[in-house]
């Protein structure tokens, strides 16, 4: 069977970490004989230099015509401008959008190596393991109206949060499924002692929790949450929670694993002829920091591990997911670091192309996973 994979490089960094990412996928079809076609197109900040905007009608046209996509980050100062029609930004929501790409999927995994490279102390963030879920296509960044304004009183701005019972209820359902298979929590988040779209929230929760009797669900209000996450991480599994909640914690739960820079995210759609495949984007969680753009000091690793993803969830090739996931454990257990993640004893800082030259040699030299 033949695969098609959108690249989409980004801005900043995203050219230099989807680069290596995209390598690691090549060497993975190369060595195990997959059929994967690679297209690229341009999106972004420089999408809107070219074309006059972030996301163009062709690049659109070539996701939908896709498997699955890897993803860049977009943006960077010269496209700031907060007056601007266009950002680079409105391409993301708009494939989210198009595609269908409901839920976020962010998983944090602490790493040995790394449990210095967290502000928090190593009691609290060792062993940690969960997902963060967060609804991708509703909630306050999409609701009507939103829109800046003039008042009686001067200047005014409005946003609408927004959810239906079925937004919510198919992302709830897609946690509880992943809960199923990890170890059966699910926390669903919300703050449905202040607003109407928590308090629904909330009752599809319990009421989707119902069909659910093995898996253990809790609730939280995100601000109590955010500092749960911090005091006791280990203690969550699975955590589902709207869009801009989402947004915000799994930014916050980053510093458990030690850096942005080792995070990966999926984003999802429905599931695809019932084969347990879906499609997806597939994107590191990090911004796309042109201040080190071009200097090859950029954290291939979460691109990388987002290409794992990518082959898990799109693909549905898992042995080869695992493939790639050991390979950068394998390297870090042998002291290679980018700059972001700091030196100290017997640590070999490396850049950008060396990391994922090293990725790649490791992944050559394994057997996959029976």
């Amino acid at each position: 069977m033949a695969y098609k994979i959108l690249v989409l490089k980004g801005d900043g960094i995203g050219p230099e970490v989807v680069g290596e990412a995209l390598q690691a996928l090549k060497v993975v079809a190369r060595r195990d004989a997959v059929d994967i076609e690679f297209r690229e197109a341009p999106i972004g900040g420089h999408a809107i230099d070219a074309y006059g905007k972030p996301l163009p009608d062709a690049t659109l046209a070539a996701a939908r015509d896709c498997d699955a996509i890897l993803l860049g980050a977009v943006g960077g100062p010269k496209w700031d401008n907060p007056k601007a029609e266009m950002r680079p930004e409105q391409a993301l929501l708009g494939l989210r959008k198009e595609l269908g790409l409901f839920a976020n999927v962010r998983p944090v995994k602490s790493v040995k190596e790394f449990l210095p490279a967290s502000p928090l102390r190593p009691d609290i963030v060792n062993g940690v393991d969960l997902v963060v879920i967060r609804e991708l296509t509703g909630g306050i960044y999409y609701g009507k109206p939103s829109e800046r304004r003039s008042g009686a009183d001067g200047r005014e701005a409005v946003d609408t949060c927004y959810y239906s019972e079925s937004e919510i209820e198919r992302v709830l359902r897609y946690g509880f499924e992943l809960a199923r298979e990890r170890r059966k929590k699910l926390t669903s988040v919300d703050k449905a002692n202040v607003l109407s779209t928590s308090r629904l929230w909330r009752e599809i929760a319990t009421e989707v929790a119902a069909r659910y009797p093995d898996v253990k669900c809790d609730h939280q209000l995100v601000d109590s949450m955010a500092m749960h996450l911090i005091r006791r991480p280990r203690d969550f599994d699975v955590i589902v929670t709207e869009n801009m909640f989402g947004d915000i914690l799994t930014d916050e739960a980053s510093v458990l694993a030690g850096s942005m820079g080792l995070l990966p995210s999926a984003s999802l759609g429905e599931e695809l002829n019932g084969a347990g495949y879906r499609i997806g984007l597939y994107e590191p969680i990090h911004g796309s920091a042109p201040d080190i753009a071009g200097r090859d000091e950029a954290n291939p690793l979460a691109a990388i591990l987002s290409a794992a993803l990518l082959l898990e969830h799109s693909l549905g090739m898992r042995a080869e997911a695992e493939l790639i996931t050991q390979a950068v454990e394998g390297v870090v257990r042998d002291g290679y670091r980018t700059r972001d993640l700091g030196g100290g004893a017997g640590v070999k800082v490396v850049g950008c192309k060396a990391m994922g030259r090293l990725v790649r040699e490791r992944i050559e030299s394994l057997e996959p996973e029976a």
